[in-house]
C-alpha cells in the first residue's frame, strides 16, 4: 500500500524549500522561481493558503531532491 502525500500549501513548501538551500532567484506572476547553490531549480505556485496539488507537491520534490521521508521531517519541524 502507498502512503498518502502531505496536505501542504505553498507557504509550508516555501518554507521547507527555504530550510534545504534554496532562495527567490525570480517571480513570474504568481509563480515563484527558487535555486540553491548546486543550481538546482523548481518553482513553486504562489496562491496563499490553497492547498497543492499531490503531483505538484512530487514535481516539487523531485526537482528539489527531497525525499517525501525527508519532507514529512522538514514539515514537522515548522
Amino acid at each position: 500500500m502507498t502512503q498518502r502525500l502531505p496536505r501542504v500549501t505553498s507557504t509550508e513548501i516555501i518554507k521547507v524549500l527555504t530550510s534545504e538551500g534554496f532562495v527567490l532567484a525570480r517571480q513570474s506572476g504568481s509563480h515563484k522561481v527558487y535555486k540553491n547553490a548546486a543550481e538546482r531549480r523548481t518553482t513553486v505556485p504562489f496562491h496563499g493558503h490553497k492547498i497543492l496539488h499531490p503531483k505538484l507537491l512530487q514535481s516539487i520534490c523531485r526537482d528539489a531532491d527531497i525525499s517525501m521521508e525527508r519532507l514529512k521531517e522538514l514539515l514537522s519541524k515548522i
